[in-house]
């Protein structure tokens, strides 16, 4: 994809591994220092199971991540750590990442792609076609709202 400036970024789908440091720098800026999520409970033993996607610039600096995982039966795919870093926000990133992992869970099987959505960002997942389930619930500290979109549904 390429940004209004003419700057090339690079969205692809990784292991946890390939991309470590940079996944870590984005969710911690993010999540730890932004939003104030104690580090202890921004990793889990999950990444590893993941499936990732990271965007990147030109010079292979990760400025966005989200993971997805897969439920035991396949059908249900669960998106999460979604985080791109400020100076990268509202330029179309994190859409492409949540094509790019919602077409990967479709490939997968899945049939539904579930996530928890901090309330301020509901409007963007309404506009992919996400719907909200369920009451308003925290999660460190944040209030989310849980909501899901078919699989195949293109953006």
């Amino acid at each position: 994809m390429e940004t209004e400036t003419g700057m090339q970024i690079d969205c692809r789908l990784c292991r946890f591994a390939d991309h470590e440091d940079g996944i870590r720098h984005v969710r911690e800026t993010v999540f730890v220092a932004e939003q104030g999520v104690p580090l202890a409970m921004e990793w889990d033993e999950l990444d590893d199971d993941a499936t990732h996607a990271v965007a990147m610039t030109e010079s292979g600096r990760v400025i966005a991540t989200a993971r997805l995982l897969l439920d035991a039966g396949g059908e249900t795919a669960h998106l999460g750590r979604m985080a791109v870093l400020a100076d990268w926000r509202r330029r179309g990133i994190a859409s492409r990442l949540l094509h790019l992992l919602c077409e990967y869970a479709h490939h997968r099987g899945a049939v539904q792609v579930c996530l928890n959505a901090q309330l301020s960002a509901v409007p963007f997942y309404v506009q992919h076609g996400f719907v909200a389930q369920g009451p308003v619930f925290d999660d460190a500290g944040i209030p989310h709202r849980r909501m899901c979109r078919a699989a195949h549904k293109t953006d």
